[in-house]
């Protein structure tokens, strides 16, 4: 069980540390100053999990690896998240349909992992599902917000919406790894999620006069470290510090 739940931690750590630190480039560039400084918080929390998972994956695999080796000392292809966080920014309105997609999928991942054998890991789901539902409220008003607003802004919803959706399937494909710590009582079935991710997703998209794609066709790979370019050039800006001065505290 051991190999199957380090990997685990690293698909529930890398999601939140990719997407917060891409969240975390909006620090500054916000539309609003409340929005800045929500991003910014949103950004911390993420970055936050993320290092809450990675201290007990390093724990696990016992090889003298603590959060900041396996954050900043793995290369791309050794990262598990899914490819919907990768991707650049964009604009506004696709950071937001990105972060309530996303949230709306990790506040049911953390009420499942609350339940969790292992208490650690029950332990993080716990504090973790507080600031997810914070996410979700905070992310499904703007997407309302936007999708029913001005011409300009529903369009710009509409086609963050069109490009994302076809990212969104991966977050639910399981695996023998997923299966294996699912039914040890340890992790969760991210599978078993979708039908729920769903419903509150569409109930979001219709108050706001969206419409859900009909896509067939699912990117994957991220899970498996088959990335995008854009994972690479993030992951040097974000791990330059730590690379150039290895072994340095402060």
């Amino acid at each position: 069980m051991t190999a199957p739940l380090f990997v685990h931690l690293l698909r529930l750590a890398d999601d939140r540390l990719v997407l917060g630190h891409r969240t975390s480039e909006w620090c500054g560039h916000g539309p609003i100053l409340e929005e800045d400084i929500a991003l910014a918080n949103i950004a911390l929390d993420q970055i936050g999990e993320a290092s809450l998972f990675l201290k007990l994956a390093g724990a696990l695999e016992g090889q003298e690896r603590d959060e900041d080796a396996l954050a900043y000392f793995r290369e791309a292809i050794d990262y598990r998240n899914a490819l919907l966080v990768e991707l650049p920014n964009g604009d506004f309105g696709f950071t937001i349909v990105r972060q309530f997609f996303f949230s709306v999928f990790s506040l049911l991942q953390m009420r499942a992992l609350k339940s969790s054998t292992n208490q650690d890991l029950a332990g993080i789901a716990a504090k973790a599902e507080k600031e997810a539902t914070y996410h979700v409220r905070h992310c499904a008003q703007w997407v309302v917000t936007l999708g029913d607003g001005t011409a300009e802004s529903h369009a710009r919803a509409q086609a963050a919406v069109d490009e994302l959706w076809r990212y969104t399937g991966e977050l639910f494909l399981a695996d023998d790894i997923d299966r294996e710590v699912a039914a040890a009582g340890v992790g969760v079935d991210p599978s078993t999620l979708q039908s729920e991710w769903s419903a509150q997703v569409g109930r979001v998209l219709r108050e706001a006069t969206l419409t859900t794609p009909d896509v067939k066709f699912m990117q994957r790979g991220g899970r498996a470290g088959k990335h995008t370019e854009h994972l690479g050039h993030m992951l040097s800006e974000m791990q330059i510090l730590a690379r150039s001065h290895p072994g340095a505290t402060w």
